[in-house]
């Protein structure tokens, strides 16, 4: 397993921390490449110094994931650094809440940018560049509980996350010919830098799971990594939903 991802080298937007971050780490160590994004500079080579440290290969790429000039730039640097790129994986996206009678017009075209148009154009970019090099290779959509369940004031983000996981299905028509598998991992409530913020998100979330806790970064991380290595490509078109068995009884966290 030490070299599952041996010539790999993986695209992975908003990676700088939390689930982004442990997919990174995972692929670099067991022998992948990885180009590293996030929008904030400082988290990014943050970041790529950790996973470096460990013995991984990963250069940051610092910018906005939802702007189709600067994905195509995240291409070209990592052919020019790596030789090749077989993985993307489109991690970055906004959670954005919102009251539905309130919600503002810009509110949603941020987050239709980069949840939708950023993964959306990440993936072809990648797979422009997997076909001029006839190798085959992965895409994965990150999208989540809520584009399957309803939550309050989240019903814009869940709307694009939904979006993916049909992105992800009608790209299976349109790659498969190309030897791209295309698949989704919809995570629940995760353990985050940014969810234990709430003092209260990990009690609420062991309460109401099934499996009596919320998920961690490793174990979103470890699907993700099923579904991009490269023996499992005959594998495309499907979501898998990590959420300790949230979405069975869906109790609300309110």
């Amino acid at each position: 397993m030490e070299n599952r991802f041996a010539n790999q080298t993986a695209i992975i937007t908003g990676a700088g921390q939390g689930i982004g971050f442990e997919i990174a780490r995972q692929i670099a160590l067991q022998g992948g490449s990885v180009l590293l994004n996030d929008i904030d500079d400082s988290l990014a080579k943050r970041a790529v110094q950790v996973i470096n440290a460990m013995g991984g290969r990963c250069q940051a790429m610092p910018g906005d994931a939802s702007d189709v000039v600067f994905i195509q730039e995240m291409v070209d640097e990592a052919v020019r650094r790596f030789g090749f790129v077989t993985i993307a994986i489109a991690n970055a996206g906004i959670t954005s809440f919102g009251d539905f009678l309130d919600y503002q017009p810009e509110a949603l075209q941020s987050v239709i940018n980069l949840n939708i148009t950023g993964s959306f154009f990440l993936a072809q970019k990648v797979s422009i560049q997997i076909k001029k090099q006839g190798s085959g290779g992965s895409i994965l959509f990150m999208s989540s509980v809520t584009g399957h369940q309803a939550h309050k004031n989240l019903t814009a983000y869940g709307m694009t996350k939904a979006a993916l996981e049909m992105l992800a299905k009608g790209l299976v028509l349109e790659l498969a010919p190309l030897n791209i598998s295309v698949n989704t991992v919809a995570p629940g409530a995760t353990l985050t830098e940014r969810t234990l913020a709430d003092k209260d998100y990990e009690k609420t979330w062991q309460r109401i799971t099934p499996m009596g806790r919320p998920a961690t970064v490793e174990d979103v991380a470890n699907a993700v990594l099923f579904l991009v290595a490269p023996e499992t490509r005959h594998i495309t078109g499907q979501t898998i939903i990590v959420d300790g068995g949230w979405t069975v009884t869906s109790p609300s966290p309110y």
